[in-house]
């Protein structure tokens, strides 16, 4: 990239311009999943819609290729393209609450944790993700789910407006009244129709939640997963759990014998009351499939609940990992969860099913992005190590575990579990019949395709 263009982009904006001249080069281009080695040109780190605008129109005229960075994970680094110029957003961390009418603005650089923590003061929040370091903005554009969706629906069901800079530098506001078709992509649609500087949610009441966490040896898999995929669908929609097979990390509150052995686990949340030990009469099914190795319960505040994992899995570990939607478990995919999780390669390498059921039903297939609304879990294998050595390893068992498992899915998955396998077919299958609309949308707001460092969706001819 010519040095004089990229001094007069660094005057231009107000944020800094980060080359690979620069101390924080390396740290500017570092991401999540440590397994991404990809080295742009630059790296324009935004303030404001004046930066992602000044940006945008540089590209354009510059002809480099942009790939857009919220403040989150981005698993299979699409933020970065050797070469290119990425547009990061990561500055853009603020909330605003609006407590009377129940909604909060926020910064397309923010976090899941930055959220809670002002939403929390008011007893609300947003169904939002299991991390308090994942993104909202990519999150939310890939439809977004957590602890709460099975109470309040997905995230995109709260997403009631976003203020967007499109391919040709021109700023909107999309609300349901104002540019509706932009919306509809956005919620779900992923980073292809323009670059997201905020979204404003509609909040629900959330303060203190009754959290557990539930351990059977991993040779019981098949029984208690037989058990949970006819207890969790029928049960309240205040009860939401997600089911796991993992290796028990050595740290509480887990008792000191379960660590590192390999189990399958429920991690439950519940939002109804908690008056009267009403969490353990809730839980108190847990025996039914078989004696737990440990359970554990207690009232929590929701952000703490959002942190539970961060520092189990901080930035820089080496990351794998492909998903699916399923309506049903199959007694099939019973076996094929036991073997893995017998597998597991590493002591972070974990499978999750997140029920996408209960209030996410209530949305119809077409009324968002989001095209799997009868889909009843969204799964997500994840190879994970902090060593480079073991790359190959959890790569492998990944690919071998999806291998076995998609056969028994609904044949697409949640966008931002693609991960490497993101190619063309994967996306088409993951909008079904949304995915001619999007691809009109995308015609629309981006027709030359500038937005295409992403899960991508072209534009119709």
């Amino acid at each position: 990239m010519d040095a004089t263009a990229l001094d007069n982009l660094r005057e231009a904006l107000r944020g800094p311009l980060v080359t690979p001249q620069d101390a924080e080069y390396d740290e500017a281009r570092s991401l999540y999943n440590a397994m991404i080695d990809r080295r742009p040109a630059a790296v324009a780190r935004c303030t404001g819609a004046a930066d992602v605008r000044t940006t945008i129109a540089f590209a354009r005229q510059t002809g480099v290729e942009l790939a857009v960075r919220g403040g989150g994970h981005s698993g299979p680094g699409l933020c970065l393209v050797d070469g290119g110029l990425t547009l990061d957003l990561s500055p853009m961390r603020w909330v605003r609450v609006d407590p009377v009418n129940r909604t909060a603005q926020v910064g397309g650089g923010s976090q899941l944790g930055d959220l809670d923590h002002e939403t929390h003061t008011f007893g609300l929040g947003v169904p939002a993700g299991i991390n308090s370091t994942t993104g909202v903005g990519g999150l939310t554009l890939g439809g977004g789910h957590g602890h709460l969706t099975r109470k309040y629906g997905l995230t995109i069901d709260s997403l009631v407006a976003a203020d967007v800079v499109l391919a040709d530098g021109s700023v909107v506001t999309t609300t349901e009244k104002e540019h509706p078709d932009l919306l509809w992509a956005l919620r779900g649609g992923g980073g292809n129709f323009g670059v997201v500087t905020s979204f404003t949610f509609r909040l629900h009441p959330v303060h203190t939640v009754g959290v557990a966490a539930t351990v059977w040896p991993v040779e019981q898999t098949q029984d208690v997963l037989r058990w949970y995929r006819e207890f969790l669908p029928a049960a309240p929609e205040d009860l939401n759990g997600f089911f796991a097979v993992m290796t028990v990390p050595p740290a509480p509150p887990f008792p000191e014998p379960l660590h590192g052995r390999k189990v399958c686990a429920v991690i439950w949340c519940y939002t109804g009351d908690l008056e009267g030990g009403r969490l353990d009469d809730v839980l108190s099914v847990v025996d039914d499939p078989a004696p737990p190795a440990f359970h554990f319960a207690t009232p929590m505040p929701y952000p703490m609940l959002q942190t539970m994992f961060d520092d189990l899995v901080p930035k820089g570990l080496q990351w794998y990992w492909r998903g699916d939607f399923f309506d049903t478990v199959t007694d099939e995919a019973l076996a094929v969860h036991e073997r893995f999780g017998r597998e597991l390669p590493t002591g972070l390498s974990t499978m999750h099913l997140y029920p996408v059921d209960g209030a996410a039903h209530d949305v119809a297939p077409g009324e968002t992005a989001w095209a799997y609304r009868d889909a009843t879990w969204s799964g997500v294998i994840a190879g994970i190590d902090p060593d480079p050595a073991n790359a190959d390893l959890i790569r492998r068992w990944c690919v071998d575990y999806s291998t076995a498992l998609h056969p028994h899915s609904m044949g697409g998955a949640y966008v931002n579990f693609l991960g490497e396998s993101g190619d063309a077919d994967s996306v088409r299958a993951t909008y079904r019949d949304n995915y001619a609309r999007l691809s009109a949308v995308k015609h629309t707001y981006d027709p030359d395709n500038f937005f295409h460092a992403n899960q991508n969706i072209p534009p119709a001819a």
